[in-house]
């Protein structure tokens, strides 16, 4: 891998490692030296390895090159000699010997307690989900506006507001204790969920999947059912319903970037080693008495793994959307449930429960319309994509309706 394609790559996943064993080194209130220190590592890269080369070992370089930047920084910052030189120096007089651990074990430990710091509930969801992508996935700022379809000045507000409250509250970086670890799990697990439908339907403009937030949030949960404290039920759930998802990603989109619609995905395409991945994990996910939202998601997701197009398919999928919606109801499902309805009923059924649900500023509730629309009463199916293409944000949803409309042109001609 050449310079200019490595460091960029390096950064993406060792940034965050190096952010994450500082950040606990320092304690949270010391997040932005965490991030300076692993920033400037990466600066000093660039500027080294374009006059010398590649090192024999890129990321020892890295780790070696941070801890030296960290143990510098201890020396000569009179804020770190005030505030948090005394607690280390009980245990280590000495910087030069003070241990910058960035072995494998302790990195995971590391960002495995982050995610915890991050996802505290005295933040918002959307600032969880942000500090997620900078701190535990290496995302710029920009990246993180795109996401949100913000811009820097907004997020940076954002990211900042809510350190100052991480700060306020004290949050320590660690494990809550065993009697916390369920109910701050769920704001683990609620973040890891968007992080990854945020990927998996991106809001961006330019892009409709951005499979590296999937992958994040994916590596993200991972190493909660690696933990023996976080393997939970609902963890391996989650962990299926993203590898059912991810299976397809390669048929979800065409050479053109554009969403290719479920009956119309080639089967071939489909990652059959993750469908297994996906089924191990559901199986995991139904030892104990635990149930949750991402069961019933996971379950929907596997059938959608299913290649047959049988009404027994979608009359299983129909149910499993009921009962999601008991558990916690959601306009989406709702809509996606009633795509279920029309494979297992009818179409005309199916259009009178989406016209109930009204969710007129929503592209996708158009677009269904049309679609269930479509050789029932086409005049109906275009001026429903029509509806759908003035609110459709990204490019690859603006071509599938344009050719969605096309079509209902000419078979209106004939």
């Amino acid at each position: 891998m050449e310079q200019q394609e490595l460091i960029p790559h390096l950064f993406r996943t060792e940034y965050r490692k190096i952010t994450a064993v500082l950040c606990k080194l320092f304690g949270i209130e010391h997040i932005e030296i965490a991030e300076d220190i692993a920033s400037d590592t990466f600066l000093t890269a660039t500027e080294t390895w374009g006059l010398k080369g590649l090192p024999e070992n890129p990321t020892a370089w890295l780790y070696h090159v941070a801890k030296n930047k960290a143990k510098n920084y201890l020396k000569r910052n009179s804020l770190f000699e005030n505030k948090i030189a005394a607690d280390l120096k009980s245990a280590k007089p000495d910087t030069d010997d003070l241990e910058i651990n960035l072995s494998e074990q302790n990195i995971n430990d590391s960002q495995l307690q982050m995610m915890f710091a991050i996802c505290h509930p005295s933040i918002s969801t959307e600032a969880q989900i942000g500090l997620s992508l900078r701190i535990l996935c290496g995302f710029g700022i920009e990246e993180i506006a795109d996401a949100f379809l913000s811009n820097k000045e907004t997020i940076n507000k954002r990211l900042f507001r809510a350190k100052e409250k991480l700060r306020v509250e004290k949050v320590k970086i660690e494990l809550p204790d065993l009697s916390q670890i369920h109910e701050r799990l769920e704001a683990v697990l609620t973040t890891l969920y968007l992080l990854f439908n945020e990927g998996y339907y991106s809001a961006s403009q330019n892009i409709s999947l951005r499979k590296d937030l999937c992958f994040e949030a994916t590596r993200l949960n991972y190493s909660l059912a690696e933990n023996e404290y976080t393997n939970k039920p609902s963890v391996n759930a989650l962990l299926s319903l993203m590898c059912f998802h991810a299976s397809r990603f390669d048929a979800r989109i065409n050479q053109h970037g554009e969403i290719v619609l479920y009956d119309e995905q080639d089967t071939n395409l489909w990652d059959y080693e993750l469908i297994k991945r996906g089924e191990y994990f559901l199986n995991l996910s139904s030892k104990g008495n635990e149930f949750s939202k991402y069961h019933l998601e996971a379950a929907i997701a596997y059938w959608h793994t299913n290649k047959s197009d049988t009404k027994e398919k979608w009359e299983s999928i129909l149910q499993l959307y009921n009962k999601l919606l008991q558990i916690e109801y959601s306009p989406i499902a709702a809509l996606n449930r009633t795509y279920a309805l029309a494979k297992a009923n009818s179409k005309q059924e199916a259009i009178e429960e989406a016209e109930k649900l009204n969710l007129t500023t929503n592209h996708l509730y158009f677009a269904l319309l049309g679609e269930l629309s479509m050789d029932i009463d086409n005049a109906k199916a275009l001026s429903h994509f029509q509806k759908a293409l003035k609110l459709a944000k990204s490019k690859s949803d603006k071509n599938l309706l344009s050719n969605k409309i096309l079509k209902c042109q000419q078979t209106k001609q004939h």
